[in-house]
């Protein structure tokens, strides 16, 4: 059952897009507003609502007297918002070594924490918003609400398929360690070495798309 930090509508909001990114909600498929608030544990006017702003995004479509599907994107589409984040993320990044104070370091630990709590437990719904909210917390250092916001909508566009399985092999908690290096890197202000494992870690979800594509041709 969902509770709240964030208004109820978010929070659901936040969990339909974790489900839709790792792949728990599997593309093409449709789901009704009943069962998916069954399934949440509220009722269905904060799934409605939260739909309607997952349509506007242009993640999922509505689908008359059913509910809303899944909308499916190409390997093209999937490796070209892999190939945006890289432009936009690794810079970004690595501008930020040396720059964020002690406390926000500290958060950013905190955070990353629990990425690893939720890979470690094989809770993939968990991992994929622990890992947006660090990534996106990381990004609001460089003071750009616009870029920041930009990441979001493209990892929100993102399909992990078989993200259930790289978590029960151990993969998930490798790529969560990583940020862990990441934020050493941005404490001691090594630049080179903070973009190129932030370079390393994007490069993990093209390794996941590339080889759930292999196991679907």
């Amino acid at each position: 059952m969902i509770g709240g930090r964030t208004s109820l509508r978010e929070r659901v909001a936040e969990s339909l897009r974790a489900a839709l990114v790792s792949g728990r909600m599997a593309p093409g498929t449709t789901y009704s507003i009943p069962a998916l608030a069954e399934q949440f544990g509220v009722s269905a006017t904060p799934v409605r609502e939260a739909m309607l702003d997952l349509v506007n995004e242009g993640i999922v479509a509505p689908v008359p007297n059913k509910g809303f599907r899944v909308v499916e994107l190409t390997d093209a589409e999937l490796d070209q918002i892999t190939e945006l984040r890289r432009l936009l993320e690794v810079p970004t990044v690595g501008a930020l070594a040396g720059v964020i104070d002690r406390s926000s370091i500290k958060r950013l630990r905190s955070l990353a924490s629990a990425v690893s709590d939720a890979a470690r437990r094989g809770d993939v719904v968990a991992y994929v918003e622990a890992d947006r909210e660090l990534h996106l917390a990381l990004l609001a250092h460089a003071g750009n609400p616009r870029l920041v916001e930009m990441v979001g909508r493209l990892r929100d566009q993102s399909r992990l398929y078989g993200l259930e399985q790289l978590a029960a092999e151990g993969v998930l908690v490798d790529s969560a360690n990583e940020h862990m290096q990441l934020i050493d890197a941005l404490e001691s202000g090594d630049r080179l070495a903070a973009e190129r494992v932030m370079a390393h870690h994007l490069d993990h979800v093209r390794g996941i798309w590339a080889s759930r594509r292999e196991e679907r041709t």
